[in-house]
């Protein structure tokens, strides 16, 4: 049995005014290649498939091309919502795409059996059981008690999405008690876990008052296949824990991770973990420099772009300069000849107050809308359930604005 673990595509996501389309687009043909070439009998795509709840067309369309495209391979696709996920919109196609071969899981269950999915190989055989958990809300897995403190609430919920990976696995154990199977167990999840590295594009989850899922909350299961975070990492725990991270770079600050996919091989209860590197679609760097270094660093960034290639470039540059007026005049001369696009320029500035360093303040244009957002939020004193929703509601508007500028 041979399983591609991947996660947080965030289809129709725009990055500072770009749309990544053509990114998505040469993403999932090249994973239709490496399901027939590595002859792969399953893909699990462990939540946050599109990047708000009212994806645009073009990325609906993207979702639905990528299932048509793998329909022939006979290979069966597992898809979790995330955080980013409407329920409703992976939901309204969820019985339509059970007769492709694919299983959509869009919320947790009242019957949770409906989370166990049994995945054959090629000659028709169980090989495995997926325990589908996608993104649990608190209201999903608890109901609201008056005067609890943050504390108990953070507990009571911890306990509650503990609860719920037991009980699924369990089910899991039972089938194959009752089936004299004795099939790998692969359970999913959607979730910052304790002790894992994040990076800028990773948006605050919510999931009520839950920060981070201890590792060792986890069943025993042979592999957690988590999404959210977009790094690709192993967490440490008793059991075989990771993050296949995101398959492109969704901030400047993942521009040089090499971007994953994890595949997992199983014979009968033996279990072999790989890494499958994922090709960069479109090259993105981050400049830290000073004016008198820019050029020199643009050439050495240059030397290994191919000739159809446009590197799309953040200039940080630091205090000895950042005070410019004509700053952006003058990056944007050096860059005008490049074959750069220069997509965001800040600049590093320390102001001392009472001998302490203190971060200047960034300009808009410095700003991504989700940063703007937060900060707007920050400023209100809202329950954390308050805050999903107005942050689900701001993320439809501005999916809605970034449309229309497409």
């Amino acid at each position: 049995m041979r399983i591609l673990h991947t996660s947080d595509w965030h289809l129709g996501q725009h990055f500072i005014g770009k749309s990544r389309a053509v990114e998505h687009q040469a993403f999932l043909t090249w994973l239709v290649q490496q399901v027939v070439e590595l002859n792969i009998d399953a893909i699990i795509v462990a939540g946050d498939i599109f990047d708000t709840a009212t994806p645009p067309s073009y990325a609906r369309e993207l979702y639905n091309q990528f299932i048509v495209q793998l329909q022939p391979t006979g290979c069966q696709l597992i898809l979790l919502a995330g955080n980013h996920d409407s329920v409703a919109v992976l939901a309204e196609s969820k019985d339509l795409l059970a007769c492709l071969n694919v299983q959509v899981i869009p919320s947790v269950t009242d019957d949770i059996a409906q989370q166990l999915c049994l995945l054959n190989n090629q000659q028709q055989q169980p090989a495995a059981l997926v325990a589908a958990i996608p993104f649990i809300r608190a209201r999903d897995v608890l109901q609201s008690q008056a005067g609890q403190t943050e504390r108990d609430k953070q507990l009571s919920l911890q306990q509650a999405i503990a609860a719920h990976y037991q009980q699924l696995f369990s089910q899991a154990e039972q089938y194959n008690l009752e089936h004299k199977l004795a099939l790998p167990i692969v359970m999913t999840g959607h979730l910052t876990t304790l002790g894992v590295s994040l990076t800028e594009s990773v948006r605050d989850i919510y999931i009520g008052t839950l920060e981070a899922f201890a590792a060792d909350q986890f069943p025993n299961a042979d592999y957690i296949a988590l999404g959210h975070i977009h790094q690709a990492q192993q967490v440490k725990g008793a059991t075989d824990i990771r993050y296949s991270g995101s398959p492109i770079p969704l901030s400047f600050d993942e521009a040089k991770q090499q971007k994953q996919l994890w595949l997992l091989e199983f014979n009968g209860k033996e279990k072999q973990v790989t890494s499958v590197p994922i090709p960069c679609f479109q090259p993105l760097l981050s400049i830290k420099t000073d004016l008198v270094s820019l050029e020199s660093k643009l050439t050495s960034a240059l030397a290994d772009l191919a000739a159809d290639q446009r590197l799309w470039l953040e200039i940080v540059i630091t205090e000895t300069d950042a005070y410019l007026t004509d700053l952006q005049q003058r990056v944007e001369e050096l860059c005008a000849d490049l074959p750069v696009e220069l997509l965001r320029l800040r600049r590093q500035r320390a102001l001392a107050t009472a001998g302490l360093a203190q971060q200047g303040q960034q300009s808009l244009a410095e700003l991504t809308p989700a940063d703007v957002w937060q900060a707007r939020l920050a400023q209100e004193q809202l329950t954390d359930e308050q805050k999903q929703q107005l942050t689900q509601l701001h993320q439809q508007v501005l999916a809605t604005v970034e449309q229309g500028e497409a």
